[in-house]
């Protein structure tokens, strides 16, 4: 296990009602555990792959139906590089730690405008306090259950583009160095005395680089196969049906679970059907309570993990995602 994967175990152990070895034999803690380059760098593969066929069917045939497909497929790909962003942030997804933070960090996380220092930062804090008041994360999540007409026009502010924009809005203000990065929706401001309006450009170009570079890497090989055209549903799908994958995703991991430190109970695995893979589950993460068990199992393992638990008794058959957003508005 790597140093990384340590620290998220220990965290999040101190809060778990029982020990993982009173839970899972030695033999199972390492079968779960172990890392696989050939499965990481599938992972990555397949997710950059997918992308790659949605671009050249949407190149091929620019039929209207098709951009929109092609958007809605392109958002859930992009989630599933957040994803292995996460993965990587855990040391998981690949064997070496260069590997997790470096190669996931420009693959992964700086395409969809990420930082797997960073977000490991804040998301351990999200480990260690999960099911309390001190959650970083709290705020995606604390005012479930809510009426079903709020929760409407949420979802019709990710769609139409306005939750997208708010979000780009903070990452600049944030890159900038105006406000503490998060992936939450609190806002906590920065002191700006003493700093000109050149240094805070300064500050947000040089933290936006590898979010630039990467895209202007995108940019450029579709602008090299004669279809520039096509970047603009990347923007697209970044800024509309990707918030409301995220929304759904974060309201099912945590949405309208128990305040307490017990695991099993304060996060929610969700079954995810083939449509739910392709969009707000990419790369098992429906899989929460496990992966909240046990930080250090990757990503790709967290299946068998729940099948070990279902023989152990120890969780029940998940609800799907319509069922969970039908809880998360049942008791408002």
């Amino acid at each position: 296990m790597s140093a990384t994967s340590a620290t998220f175990a220990s965290a999040a152990a101190s809060h778990k009602p029982r020990r993982i070895a009173d839970i899972f034999s030695q033999a199972e803690i390492a079968e779960l555990t172990q890392r696989s380059d050939l499965q990481g760098a599938w992972s990555v593969g397949s997710n950059w792959l997918a992308i790659a066929a949605c671009f050249t069917a949407m190149a091929l045939y620019p039929h209207p139906l098709v951009l929109l497909i092609g958007t809605l497929l392109i958002a859930g790909r992009q989630l599933g590089l957040a994803i292995l962003q996460h993965e990587g942030a855990h040391g998981t997804l690949f064997r070496s730690r260069w590997t997790n933070e470096i190669l996931v960090d420009w693959l992964c996380a700086r395409p969809v405008w990420q930082n797997v220092s960073k977000y490991r930062k804040h998301h351990i804090q999200h480990h260690i306090h999960t099911g309390s008041d001190s959650d970083p994360d709290i705020t995606l999540h604390k005012d479930f259950p809510i009426s079903k007409k709020s929760l409407m026009r949420k979802f019709a502010r990710d769609i139409v583009g306005y939750t997208g924009l708010k979000a780009i809005i903070g990452l600049i203000m944030m890159d900038m160095g105006l406000i503490r990065w998060t992936v939450a929706n609190d806002i906590e401001r920065l002191p700006q005395q003493g700093r000109t309006p050149w240094n805070k450009l300064a500050t947000l170009l040089g933290n936006s680089a590898g979010m630039l570079l990467t895209n202007a890497a995108l940019f450029g090989m579709l602008w090299a196969t004669g279809h520039a055209w096509l970047y603009a549903f990347w923007v697209l799908a970044y800024v509309s049906p990707l918030q409301l994958f995220l929304r759904i995703r974060s309201i099912a991991e945590h949405g309208c679970m128990q305040r307490t430190a017990d695991v099993f109970l304060n996060t929610r695995t969700t079954l995810a059907n083939w449509l739910a893979r392709i969009t707000v589950a990419p790369h098992y993460v429906n899989y929460h309570t496990e992966h909240h068990l046990m930080a250090s199992v990757p990503c790709y393992r967290l299946k068998r993990m729940h099948a070990m638990l279902r023989q152990k008794g120890l969780v029940t058959p998940a609800a799907g995602y319509g069922e969970v957003m039908t809880l998360a508005v049942a008791a408002a």
